[in-house]
C-alpha cells in the first residue's frame, strides 16, 4: 500500500483475522476503503486475502501481538510507512477469559488480557488520534461492550477492563468534540465469534446460549461510526433493553445477574 495513490480512505482496523474485526474491515472494503488490518494470529493473512477484490480496496495484513507495547508500535510503524491519513481506525482487538478469579483463572492470561484491552487501546490511540486532530478530520471506533456497564462476576477483569474502554472513548469524544475528529463505541452484546472458546466459557448460560450475527454487530458499528455517533448498543434488542436496564440497576444487583450467566457449570 505504501507509495499507492488510489484516492480511496484508509481504514484501520485491529483484532481483523475473525469475527467482528474481521467483519468490520468488510463493512470498510465494501464501502471503498482501504485497508491495512492487524492480528497477532496466522489468520489474518487469510483475511485479508478474503477482503481484497481485483480492482478494489487494497488490503494490507499485519501480524503482530498487540499485547506487547513493540507490537503496537511495529504497527503504527506500518501505519506510517504508507504514507497516508489514516481515515477511520478500529481499535477492536480484544479477549477475555471466564472463571473464578480466586482459584480458576491464570494471572499472566488476565494481565495479557489488560494488556490487550486497556494498555494497547490507549497506546494505539495515543499514536493515531494526535495525527487525526492535526489534520482536523478523522473517525475512531471502540469495540466496548454491554459488558461495560455491569461487574463481571466470573468475568472480573474482562467486563473491568471494557468498562475502562467505553469510559475512555466517552471522554475522549468530549475532548476532540470541536476537532473535526468523531469518537464512537460499539457495544455488542454475546456475538458469534471464538471469544466464549478462547475464555473457557462453552459451559456457561451465556456461552451455550443464543448468539449474534458479528456481520450484523459489525454493520451497525458502521453505519454508527459514519454516521459521528457516541455509541451503539449493536444486536438483538435483548441487549438494548439490558443497557437500558444496566441504567437503573444498582450494581449488587447487576453483579448477581451476571453471575447467572457466567458462572462455571450455569449451562447445565
Amino acid at each position: 500500500m505504501s507509495g499507492t495513490v488510489s484516492g480511496r480512505p484508509l481504514a484501520v482496523v485491529t483484532g481483523a483475522s475473525s469475527g467482528i474485526g474481521y467483519e468490520l474491515a468488510r463493512e470498510f472494503a465494501e464501502h471503498n476503503f482501504d485497508l491495512l488490518i492487524a492480528a497477532e494470529d496466522a489468520g489474518i493473512a487469510e483475511a485479508a486475502a478474503r477482503l481484497h477484490r481485483d480492482g478494489g480496496p487494497t488490503v494490507d495484513a499485519v501480524r503482530t501481538n498487540l499485547a506487547t507495547p513493540e507490537g503496537v508500535e511495529e504497527l503504527y510503524r506500518r501505519i506510517a510507512a504508507t504514507g497516508r491519513p489514516v481515515d477511520a481506525i478500529a481499535i477492536n482487538a480484544g479477549r477475555g477469559a471466564g472463571g473464578d478469579f480466586a482459584h480458576e483463572t491464570d494471572l499472566g492470561d488476565e494481565l495479557e488480557i489488560i494488556d490487550l484491552n486497556v494498555r494497547s487501546t490507549v497506546h494505539l490511540a495515543k499514536r493515531v488520534v494526535p495525527d487525526m486532530v492535526d489534520r482536523g478530520s478523522g473517525r475512531v471506533l471502540f469495540t466496548s461492550s454491554i459488558a461495560s456497564a455491569m461487574p463481571g462476576s466470573f468475568q472480573a477483569v474482562y467486563n473491568g477492563s471494557k468498562s475502562f474502554v467505553q469510559s475512555f472513548a466517552e471522554a475522549l469524544r468530549n475532548e476532540l468534540k470541536d476537532s473535526g475528529v468523531t469518537v464512537t463505541s460499539l457495544m455488542p452484546g454475546p456475538t458469534d465469534t471464538e471469544f466464549f472458546d478462547r475464555a473457557d466459557m462453552r459451559d456457561t448460560k451465556v456461552g451455550a446460549g443464543e448468539k449474534d450475527d458479528p456481520a450484523k454487530v459489525a454493520r451497525q458499528g458502521y453505519d454508527a461510526l459514519m454516521a459521528g455517533e457516541d455509541h451503539v448498543v449493536a444486536g438483538s434488542f435483548k441487549n438494548k433493553v439490558q443497557a437500558v436496564a444496566a441504567k437503573i440497576m444498582p450494581d449488587t444487583a447487576k453483579a448477581e445477574m451476571h453471575r447467572r450467566m457466567a458462572e462455571p457449570g450455569s449451562a447445565d
